[in-house]
């Protein structure tokens, strides 16, 4: 493509058969979605062609020139070997988000593969090492690395995920208030069943030397292994310019080059809202009827503690996920340009008896200590913490942990610590047989059929 541009220059290439801009000429924008005439399909497939779209540099994939200054951000990195596209060991490491998310089960042999699953083992992302000793030069023991190994998880029951995450910041927010009414004493932060310490207000600042799980903003943030984001866009935001180098136009302006590739616009507004659409209206993990073995394995579950921070389910007050451009956290009413009912399908949520939704996602949206053999090497304060994860799904979701170094959901378990010390013992501590109706029960948990199977056929090659 290099010598290419050089020949032709770069527009001369985008005419050739098959070197233009994978994304096409028409694009989704924000003006249309907020027009009220599209469907909520015309919109999902949309951001279906972005999640599934290989990109290439005509759409403006990878980064521009090395920023000498910083080498390890988005916008200027080096390329492996100097190959002059992808990296691999800190991102531009795909060319679509359907690359790492398309295991739909791993239980079946060949895997299920489908939209918006798990990525294997070799999908794990790299994320900014300044160091990889695969030699053990240091004399570690191990292959001892500064980054973060990341293992893609799916994307099924994400709504109802960003939903309730919505929810509970708007709760843990009111109860700030009340701190503030009451200086001097501490506020039990409990919602939706989840505990998140206490928080007290000595008449000019929050003390927040009690909180649990939560940072001091007392923002929910259930997107991303350590809890980074409230919600799917701004993961999004995030994930394209790291994973490719696909620049949003809401992060990095209109018109603006910002990572010196030649190419601007790369992803439009309404393109990131249809993605997030997309994402957040895939449908939920399911359950199948459980056996015997497996309802006692249920109870089990609960009995030795799992259940404390893996809670069956939590529920919603509303149904109707509300999606904003620009969002607000402080003001969810704000800037919404669709609305949707999640207990409709694609999504496909169960309506709970107080009118809102069941989410059965076995978690608590709240970081735990994981102890220090799971402990990442990234020097960041939260190496030791990670969010619950979600169980739902988990029998098709092999491998497990973080960083999927647990192949099997024994090992897993066995490997818990820290916060969940107590209950890992007292899984070890069952007789094999109660360990297997533990295993029965958790392989009841399983990712939904044919996901956005609705939008099969809808695509068209170009």
């Amino acid at each position: 493509m290099a010598a290419f541009a050089m020949l032709f220059g770069a527009s001369a290439i985008a005419e050739l058969p098959g070197e233009g801009p994978r994304l096409g000429a028409e694009r989704i924008s924000q003006s249309e979605i907020e027009s009220g005439q599209l469907t909520l399909r015309d919109i999902r497939l949309a951001g279906l062609k972005v999640f599934s779209t290989p990109f290439n540099k005509q759409d403006g994939f990878g980064d521009g020139p090395m920023n000498v200054l910083d080498p390890t951000s988005p916008g200027g990195r080096p390329t492996l070997q100097n190959n002059g596209t992808f990296l691999r060991v800190n991102g531009l490491d795909g060319q679509s988000c359907l690359e790492c998310h398309s295991i739909v089960s791993n239980a079946t042999v060949p895997a299920t593969m489908g939209i918006g699953g798990v990525g294997g083992s070799v999908a794990n992302a790299i994320f900014k090492p300044t160091f990889l000793d695969v030699g053990d030069v240091l004399e570690a023991g191990s292959a001892s690395m500064d980054g973060r190994f990341i293992n893609p998880p799916f994307l099924f029951g994400s709504g109802g995920i960003e939903l309730l995450g919505r929810e509970m910041t708007a709760e843990l927010a009111l109860l700030r208030e009340t701190a503030r009414a009451n200086p001097g004493v501490w506020v039990p932060l409990n919602t939706k069943g989840v505990e998140f310490g206490e928080l007290r207000y000595d008449g000019g600042a929050f003390d927040t030397s009690r909180l649990e799980g939560i940072d001091a903003d007392l923002v929910v943030k259930p997107f991303g292994r350590k809890g980074e984001f409230a919600t799917m866009r701004g993961f999004d935001e995030t994930a394209m310019p790291f994973h490719f180098g696909m620049q949003p136009v809401e992060v990095f302006g209109e018109g603006v080059d910002a990572d010196g590739d030649g190419v601007v616009n790369e992803l439009t507004i309404g393109e990131m809202s249809a993605l997030v659409v997309f994402n957040t209206t895939l449908p939920r993990p399911v359950a199948e009827p459980p056996g015997r073995e497996a309802r006692e394995g249920f109870e089990l579950f609960q009995a030795i503690g799992c259940a404390n921070c893996h809670k069956p389910s939590l529920q919603t007050s509303g149904r109707v996920l509300n999606y904003q451009f620009p969002e607000s956290i402080e003001d969810p009413a704000s800037n919404v340009y669709l609305s949707v009912d999640l207990s409709r399908a694609p999504a496909g949520f169960a309506r709970s008896r107080s009118g809102g939704l069941d989410i059965p996602l076995f978690a608590d949206l709240k970081r735990h200590d994981m102890g220090p053999e799971l402990q990442e090497s990234f020097g960041h304060e939260l190496d030791h913490m990670f969010t619950t994860a979600r169980l739902w799904g988990v029998a098709d979701t092999a491998p497990y942990m973080h960083d999927g170094r647990a192949l099997t959901l024994g090992e897993a378990i066995l490997m818990h610590a820290g916060d969940a010390q107590a209950a890992r013992d007292n899984f070890a501590g069952l007789l094999e047989s109660e360990r297997a109706m533990v295993l029965e029960f958790l392989l009841t948990l399983r990712t939904p059929r044919n996901p956005a199977s609705d939008l099969a056929g809808a695509s068209r090659r170009r």
